[in-house]
């Protein structure tokens, strides 16, 4: 299951999208930074996550429904000493504000991981808040 919408009244809901890794295509982008990928590769794979969420809350409430964007959970896969994961994670904070405008804004955390499914570079999860139908 990508996605879980959740009434929570007035006319709201929740949608929790599950991690999204990066990809372009049916092609995962793989790769751990910085030593096997750069950090500015992985932040522009960590936007193509963020263009996958915007697609899921697309599917399932239209984007001019989307009030706030509430968290995003991102994890990258670093090397040891890496610790610029919030950089890395700028990508995908920045895109959802392009687009969202100020309902883009969130908290996050960023996380370094020794080990994402598919040995992607990037994963993000997030939880918005949507007018219901």
């Amino acid at each position: 299951m990508q996605t879980r919408l959740t009434s929570i009244g007035d006319g709201r809901s929740l949608i929790h999208v599950a991690g999204q890794i990066s990809r372009e295509g049916d092609k995962v982008l793989t790769g751990r930074c910085p030593d096997q990928v750069s950090v500015d590769e992985a932040t522009r794979r960590a936007r193509l996550c963020a263009l996958s969420v915007l697609s899921q809350i697309d599917a399932v409430a239209g984007l001019d429904s989307v009030l706030e964007i509430i968290q995003v959970i991102g994890f990258v896969l670093s090397a040891e000493g890496f610790g610029e994961q919030p950089k890395v994670m700028n990508g995908a904070s920045d895109l959802l504000v392009e687009v969202l405008g100020a309902a883009g804004k969130h908290t996050r955390a960023a996380l370094g991981t020794n080990a994402l499914p598919f040995s992607a570079t990037v994963e993000i999860a997030t939880v918005a808040v949507v007018r219901s139908s």
